[in-house]
């Protein structure tokens, strides 16, 4: 099994293979693992992991707070995961590489990056100015029935899309179609649904892309009931995601 020692950047949400990851990067920390990323040949990938936080918090308090103002603020690269980093975290991420990384006047980055491969999470390192932690690469088995999942995951898309835009046709980007392979629709599904932290995760650390497809099938149908029963249900944009306030 490939394994590798990367920068860890731990967020408050669930990074997926083929999903776009824009970041604003301005605590010391990540500040400090970007300006290490950039000493990468430009020929090269500049790869770091990105797991969901389980427990604990993506941005360190800067200052004392209530109720206690008296409070000391933890610093260093583990500050906000205690005293063992690693049992804040999931332990099934995705590896992501950086296209853009932008240093500003002020020293915070801009980065755009990509989920490429699914990685399981061995050990955390703080010693070091940020995170770094020991992966190992999770191959993607198809499983049984993939592709006439994938079908019935995308009919029942759709018609969760149409409710969440107000039965207003709506895709993922203007003009383009849906996929069709299984691996692709799988991680597609999982990261434009509107989902909680625990659910996404779950469907990223499914053992195989049918199992995933299954239990996306499961999710779109609860969830379109739902929507059916409250119309009213306030949802975000399936093409729009925020950019984490790291």
């Amino acid at each position: 099994m490939t394994t590798a020692r990367l920068p860890l950047f731990p967020l408050n949400s669930v990074l997926f293979p083929g999903l776009v990851l824009p970041l604003n990067i301005f605590e010391e920390r990540y500040r400090a693992m970007m300006r290490e990323l950039l000493k990468t040949d430009e020929e090269e990938p500049r790869r770091f992991a990105v797991v969901a936080i389980r427990d604990g918090r993506e941005v360190a308090p800067a200052s004392p707070g209530m109720p206690d103002p008296t409070t000391v603020v933890e610093r260093g690269p583990a500050a906000g995961f205690g005293p063992d980093p690693i049992q804040a975290f999931h332990r099934v991420g995705c590896i992501a590489d950086a296209a853009t990384v932008r240093e500003r006047g002020d020293g915070s980055f801009e980065v755009l990056a990509t989920g490429t491969t699914r990685v399981k999470l061995l050990s955390v390192d703080a010693s070091g100015p940020f995170l770094t932690a020991e992966l190992e690469e999770i191959p993607e088995e198809q499983g049984d029935g993939a592709a006439t999942l994938a079908e019935g995951v995308l009919r029942a898309f759709r018609s969760y899309q149409k409710r969440l835009a107000g039965a207003r046709e709506r895709s993922l980007s203007t003009g383009a179609e849906l996929p069709d392979e299984p691996l692709v629709v799988s991680y597609l599904v999982a990261a434009a649904a509107v989902l909680d932290t625990p659910a996404k995760q779950r469907l990223l650390q499914a053992p195989d892309t049918a199992t995933r497809l299954r239990e996306e099938l499961t999710l779109l149908r609860a969830e379109t009931a739902m929507l059916r029963h409250l119309p009213s249900l306030p949802a975000v944009d399936l093409t729009w995601r925020p950019t984490s306030p790291n």
